[in-house]
């Protein structure tokens, strides 16, 4: 579960990376790698990916970090 989960906050952190290039620039890393359009499903399958792990990193923390009492 280690792996997945560093995996996980690696897609993650690259996916706040294009978003960040999108919001200040006005370009997208990943339309232009692996092209954009209906017939782009490399495109999609990344975005997809990272969603999948977003929702991962949700769950495990979730799961093993509870919420906490703060001292």
């Amino acid at each position: 579960m280690k792996i997945t989960t560093i995996i996980a906050f690696s897609l993650v952190i690259i996916g706040a990376l294009v978003w960040l290039l999108v919001g200040l620039f006005n370009f997208n890393l990943v339309a232009f790698i692996f092209g954009a359009g209906g017939a782009a499903i490399f495109s999609r399958l990344i975005y997809s990916l990272v969603g999948i792990s977003a929702l991962w990193l949700i769950f495990y923390w979730a799961l093993y970090h509870p919420f906490r009492a703060i001292d």
